[in-house]
């Protein structure tokens, strides 16, 4: 039932339209209700209320939802159905409400009532040449709002290309199925935006134990992991000078470099300290751990290389280093904060202090050095840090 490509049921299982009846709806809105339902993605979900509307008589040839969330680069999902085609999934960045503007779609979403559309004209503007609904030859939509209890209206659309559109009783029946269709995608979009909050404000690998229920107090795990501290160079002296406007501007712009990088090498950010991004790479290889938080590092470095924000560069110091980390929960009462602590959190972090001092864009300690070996690291010598006892030898890599 959650297969991409939809299959409709048996010919002989569709009712007539003239039959529709009450037991088959109440059927349709018990699956909606339903454990079945509830299993199901978003994909399993139209697509399984595509076929079963067909099975009862209704000429849905196109079935969209659109899933309003909050995330800091979508403003929601579409999903899109049709006989014997793929699901469709599109994820609407902020900027594509433009698309809808002076549309029924948008009419629904600001009135939160329904409205029912052809392909003409009308008062509340056209349709057509939204993505999901161009080239199909629909010549009806019914458009309903799924209204939560809270955040914003998502909307439900049933097209048809029927002649002379749905009839009273197929309308009907979809109004009748709208409740239970609405309750079962506020629960998905609870779940997506507890799932891309989360993953935006702390990274998967913090939201995946908070949503597994590791959120006490003092719940502490050791780990292997590559440390990276970035940190931007002269940000003090351009923070005193420049208005506070440019200096987030700045900030955001040299964020956007530093991170993608990360990630992309399957990094979580940890911290932002200010202008300065603490990042682990977790695993029990080393030796993988290691080539990943490097090739962040290099990465990282190579954008800033062209980084100019109106008229202003940006430069890096970078330290690396490979050791036993403790993750978890600390703080107090109802304020907590996952973080990572221990004697190599602190070594990083005194590395990344030598960085300015040297002048290097890019220092690692040896027990890093050790598993990765570079070519082009060469040694920058044994360095008294503060808080450790014996010298700390310390590599470079030339750029």
């Amino acid at each position: 039932m959650n297969d991409l490509l939809d299959i409709d049921y048996a010919v002989e299982t569709r009712a007539p339209a003239n039959s529709l009846n009450t037991t088959a709806v109440l059927g349709l809105i018990e699956w909606l209700t339903g454990d079945e339902c509830h299993a199901l993605d978003e994909v399993g979900l139209v697509s399984g209320l595509g076929r079963r509307l067909r099975a009862l008589g209704v000429p849905v040839d196109r079935l969209t939802l659109h899933l309003m969330t909050l995330h800091p680069e979508y403003i929601g999902r579409t999903i899109a159905w049709a006989p014997g085609e793929p699901v469709e999934i599109h994820d609407r960045e902020h900027g594509t409400r433009l698309a809808i503007a002076n549309t029924p779609l948008q009419k629904v979403f600001e009135s939160r009532e329904m409205l029912v559309v052809g392909p003409g004209q009308n008062p509340h503007g056209r349709w057509q040449h939204i993505d999901v609904f161009a080239g199909r030859g629909l010549v009806q939509l019914m458009i309903t709002p799924l209204c939560n209890a809270d955040g914003p209206v998502s909307a439900a659309i049933f097209g048809t290309k029927r002649p002379g559109g749905f009839t009273a009783p197929e309308m009907q029946v979809i109004e009748r199925i709208v409740p239970a269709l609405r309750n079962t995608s506020e629960l998905r979009i609870l779940r997506q935006v507890e799932l891309s909050l989360l993953d935006t404000y702390i990274g998967p690998l913090t939201a995946s134990r908070i949503l597994s229920g590791r959120i006490r107090q003092g719940e502490i795990e050791s780990m292997q992991a590559a440390l990276l501290l970035c940190d931007l160079r002269g940000f003090t002296e351009l923070s005193n000078r420049l208005p506070g406007e440019t200096v987030l501007g700045l900030l955001n712009a040299y964020f956007d470099h530093v991170i993608p990088a990360i990630t992309r090498e399957g990094g979580e950010v940890l911290k932002f300290m200010g202008d300065a991004v603490l990042a682990f790479f977790p695993g029990y290889d080393a030796a993988r751990t290691c080539n990943a938080a490097l090739s962040a590092a290099r990465a990282i470095l190579e954008a800033l290389d062209g980084f100019n924000y109106n008229g202003i560069g940006a430069k890096a110091g970078i330290a690396l280093h490979h050791g036993e980390v403790s993750y978890g929960n600390i703080g107090s009462g109802r304020r907590l904060d996952f973080t990572l602590i221990g004697g190599d959190v602190n070594l990083v972090s005194r590395i990344q202090g030598v960085c300015s001092e040297l002048g290097e864009a890019l220092l690692m300690s040896q027990d890093f050095f050790n598993e990765v070996r570079p070519e082009d690291a060469v040694s920058a010598g044994s360095h008294r840090l503060k808080g450790f006892a014996d010298g700390v030898e310390l590599y470079a890599v030339r750029r």
